[in-house]
């Protein structure tokens, strides 16, 4: 079984977002994103030669960089907010 059940993702989902099934907040994406982030980081400390993960990990980090921006622009509260939550940004 995958690091990634349908379970865990309602519970990023009902954590961050609005509900359990809201997958299309930023918020919900920026979770959804920095889970993936954080467990192909543990991979690449184990296998850093595997070049396919590796470019993965880094569209990843693009794709949540681009959502963050978005947040960021349309409502700086709602940005500061899954910062915080999510502790990025040192």
């Amino acid at each position: 079984m995958g690091y990634l059940t349908a379970e865990k993702k309602q519970e990023l989902f009902g954590q961050y977002g609005k509900s359990n099934a809201d997958t299309g907040s930023p918020e919900s994406q920026v979770a959804l994103f920095s889970y993936r982030i954080n467990h192909l980081t543990e991979h690449l400390k184990n296998n850093r030669h595997d070049f396919g993960t590796q470019r993965a990990l880094l569209r990843l980090v693009g794709k949540r960089r681009k959502v963050l921006m978005y947040l960021k622009e349309v409502d700086i509260e709602r940005y500061r907010a899954i910062v915080k939550a999510l502790n990025l940004r040192k």
